[in-house]
């Protein structure tokens, strides 16, 4: 099955999960098996040392000689997570700050300016703060509001940064406004979507240059397995890249940025995804779908319960009528997504109260199967110290809480129980 190419998003989108399930019947069969197969290989044979060499120089497409760059298992799962966002090429990586990293570090150099948002996730914001001591200038914004962007520009800009939903505090940009802006100034605009997948959100449809993920979330969905990938959707010009290396500058430019991300990302950094995991990350795109609409309606029904308590000062979730960015929620995402944080007026009954809990499972992480919950500022914003903290509006009694598959009557109870402790 073949999506329709003027499909935008997947809410206008109604064969998202045949697509993926009956995708490996696209690939070329090896035995009769239903499912693609797990190559461990670390090299490839070929017919002639002229077709070894033409791989090697990019003239024909092939196996990686080497399975740094990648293997016919992890080239599967990149076609698959190209086309549920709607991309024309991807890259997986071991993690998604493998793939982070790599692509900044592929696409910059010394001198470069920045602009990402300043609500991001903690270690998002730490690989930022490397990037300044080498010489890379990034400037912090507020992007509920173009304006902060376009203030933040400078002759020198060459990426704009921001996630879809903040992790914790669930901060929205104005994706549409930023995405015009760029195409406008011709700066590629680079958009974390990992919190809403591409069943809940496309960000190509907001004119996103690249589009990342960290696949231990949402994509494969259960917390067994680590995994990333960058995208690129196909609509930035990278012939107006100054930052190219001649080397890639061959062919169809719409592929001069991944070629880069993949020779001097992957290759030459080495954060490379295995094959086996590349397999267990296809099995939990095929449930991507059923998963992201059922932790997202009992996300919603856990935030209108926190709302209404009174020991609960403040809850954090993008389709709750008082979030400040719902309106745009609403037009642009499928549903709300598993992310959801709130704040205890009681900021010191903050750890009796996440320890009073029965089903929710103390531990970092996101989009697991079961639901998680984590005191924000004593973990993940700990080594950050108060001011920052302070700045990001991250209190001393926030909680993040991941919903997972639980029924949400049985989430909710806890909750009550914790509360009455």
């Amino acid at each position: 099955m073949k999506r329709s190419d003027n499909k935008t998003t997947p809410n206008q989108d109604n064969t998202f999960t045949s697509d993926i399930v009956h995708f490996d019947r696209s690939m070329p069969h090896v035995n009769g098996g239903v499912h693609y197969p797990i190559h461990p290989s670390t090299q490839y044979n070929y017919a002639s040392v002229s077709a070894l060499i033409s791989v090697f120089q990019g003239k024909t497409k092939g196996n990686s000689p080497y399975s740094r760059q990648g293997t016919p298992t992890t080239a599967v799962l990149e076609a698959k997570l190209a086309q549920v966002e709607g991309g024309d090429g991807a890259i997986v990586f071991s993690t998604g700050m493998a793939a982070i990293t790599a692509s900044f570090l592929s696409l910059l150099k010394a001198g470069d300016h920045i602009v990402v948002s300043k609500f991001l996730f903690g270690n998002t914001a730490s690989l930022f703060n490397t990037m300044e001591g080498f010489g890379i200038e990034v400037t912090r914004v507020d992007p509920a509001e173009v304006i902060n962007v376009e203030s933040a520009l400078r002759q020198n800009t060459r990426i704009v940064f921001v996630e879809t939903v903040a992790n914790p505090g669930t901060q929205l940009p104005d994706l549409e406004s930023i995405g015009e802006l760029c195409a406008t100034k011709k700066i590629i605009y680079f958009v974390d979507n990992t919190v809403l997948s591409p069943y809940l959100f496309r960000p190509k449809a907001i004119k996103a240059s690249l589009v990342i993920h960290s696949l231990t979330k949402s994509v494969a969905g259960q917390g067994q397995i680590l995994g990333g990938v960058v995208i690129n959707t196909g609509l930035y010009d990278w012939s107006t890249y100054p930052n190219i290396f001649s080397a890639y500058r061959l062919g169809d430019s719409n592929k001069w940025g991944l070629m880069q991300i993949r020779k001097k990302g992957l290759r030459d950094m080495g954060g490379t995804l295995t094959s086996h995991a590349a397999h267990l990350i296809s099995l939990g795109l095929e449930t991507l779908a059923i998963r992201m609409d059922r932790s997202s309606e009992t996300a919603l029904k856990m935030a209108i319960f926190l709302e209404g308590h009174d020991q609960v000062k403040k809850v954090y979730y993008p389709m709750l009528e008082s979030h400040p960015s719902y309106l745009q929620a609403k037009k642009l995402f499928k549903a709300g997504s598993w992310l959801l944080s709130f704040e205890l007026k009681d900021a010191e009954n903050c750890l009796a109260f996440v320890d009073n809990l029965n089903i929710f499972i103390k531990a970092t992480g996101l989009a697991d199967s079961r639901s998680l919950i984590i005191p924000v500022a004593h973990t993940i914003f700990w080594e950050m110290g108060a001011q920052k903290r302070q700045k990001m509006d991250i209190s001393d009694g926030l909680l993040r809480v991941s919903v997972g598959l639980e029924e949400s009557a049985c989430l909710i109870e806890d909750l009550k129980q914790a509360f009455d402790a």
